[in-house]
């Protein structure tokens, strides 16, 4: 501990040790790191990586006490030290020292097999996707309303007012979509990625539109038909499993939107992802992309830095546990290959701030449900969602993270039926 992060009074955080020793800053700590076991730094440290520094959590040989949020930069600090030989070797003759293996400690390796995503193919062919997203969407329905809000929106919330509860924050999203895509009665809509049918719903009851969600996930389906049929619109909206590049029989659309879904694609497939919105949208018609994006360092990375990278396996925590396949492009990307496929870019509005809150209201949510949490999906899943959503939140809120709405036109003759101003969103 002492080779990573200095003497216990320069740390920025309190250590508890398997023997109830403890090692506390000069100052108030904003968390304890709890080591259960002797053999717990071992594990997370040899050979370092990302993913080992995670599962240890995820096991039980890391405990957290406090603000899991404030350990997110530990990390970078750990792969910051490790880069120099020196400091591997003292550390790596400590860590031998350690014992190996030990009977309480949980076997994280084996709950990563249980769940991990069979490789059927090449990334992104369609069984392979519709697999990921079932991973990551059929966790249960029953989990996700423990922190979602009660249309179960799993997307960025939109506070328009600092002090909006989660559910108006939600609301005030879909309405803010529906807005800019200027809906009409009438009018029909495609949702790409429909999640549990929030939106189409909105949609549906406060524009008059008819809708159609499509969607891989058969627990959302499910769902979002039965509230669908409660509310009694299933004469105006459906949601369907359907692939994003099936589209060929469904019809033509006024307008689109995508929310949440870009994210899924890939950036090698942003160009058929964008073609295939394209065609069954009408001439005149909108599209709105939302989506996650990667903001890009001041500089590209060099071959040495990849390496390291590769080595340290960066990102494979979201790989392997929450988002597999998933890999996040630059917005430049995204809107090269809406343009590509015919689009005009007509309207970008950042929400990264927005989507710092929403995580901030979705961990709160779900720690105040943990005990029923853990009785839906194990402690160990419990973590990974914890650890997830708040290592997301630190991302937004440190820049590294962001996520663009994205008003794309598919012009009639050089025109398009918008206003000239944005002044019509906010009346």
């Amino acid at each position: 501990m002492a080779t990573l992060f200095g003497p216990p009074p320069a740390r920025p955080f309190a250590v508890r040790y398997w023997d109830g020793t403890a090692e506390n800053p000069r100052t108030a700590a904003p968390f304890t790191l709890v080591l259960t076991r002797p053999g717990a730094l071992r594990r997370m440290l040899l050979p370092p990586s990302e993913l080992a520094l995670v599962e240890a959590y995820l096991s039980g040989d890391v405990e957290v006490e406090g603000d899991l949020s404030a350990t997110i930069s530990l990390a970078d600090t750990i792969n910051a030290h490790v880069k120099s030989p020196r400091v591997l070797a003292s550390l790596t003759r400590d860590l031998l020292a350690l014992p190996k293996h030990e009977s309480a400690a949980e076997t994280v390796q084996q709950h990563r097999s249980e769940r991990v995503v069979p490789i059927a193919g090449s990334i992104h062919d369609r069984e392979r996707d519709r697999a990921a997203i079932q991973y990551h969407y059929d966790v249960g329905n029953d989990f996700y309303k423990l922190f979602l809000d009660e249309r179960m929106v799993y997307s960025c919330a939109y506070f328009a007012e600092s002090d909006f509860t989660l559910d108006r924050a939600q609301e005030a999203k879909l309405e803010h979509i529906c807005r800019k895509l200027r809906l009409r009665p009438g009018e029909r809509l495609l949702d790409i990625g429909c999640g549990w049918g929030g939106l189409i719903m909105h949609a549906v009851q406060r524009h008059g539109v008819r809708a159609l969600g499509i969607t891989l996930s058969e627990q959302q389906r499910d769902l979002a038909q039965a509230r669908i049929a409660a509310a009694g619109l299933q004469d105006s909206c459906r949601v369907e499993i359907r692939d994003y590049r099936d589209l060929a029989d469904v019809g033509q659309f006024d307008k689109i939107a995508s929310v949440g879904m870009v994210e899924h694609v890939g950036v090698d497939h942003l160009p058929e992802y964008f073609q295939s919105a394209f065609s069954v949208l009408k001439p005149g018609g909108l599209f709105l992309n939302h989506g996650i994006v990667q903001v890009l360092q001041k500089h590209r990375p060099t071959w040495r830095e990849r390496i390291e990278d590769r080595l340290w396996r960066r990102d494979s925590f979201i790989d392997q546990y929450v988002f597999p396949d998933g890999k996040l492009g630059p917005f430049d990307a995204v809107a090269a290959a809406a343009e590509e496929a015919g689009f005009e870019l007509r309207d970008a509005e950042s929400l990264r701030e927005h989507y710092e809150q929403t995580l901030g209201e979705w961990v709160r949510r779900l720690m105040a449900h943990e005990r029923e949490a853990v009785a839906l999906v194990g402690r160990q899943t419990f973590r990974v969602w914890r650890l997830y959503m708040t290592a997301s939140q630190h991302g937004f809120a440190t820049g590294r993270l962001g996520i663009i709405q994205t008003l794309l036109a598919k012009q009639r003759d050089g025109r398009v039926t918008l206003p000239r101003t944005r002044a019509d969103l906010y009346q």
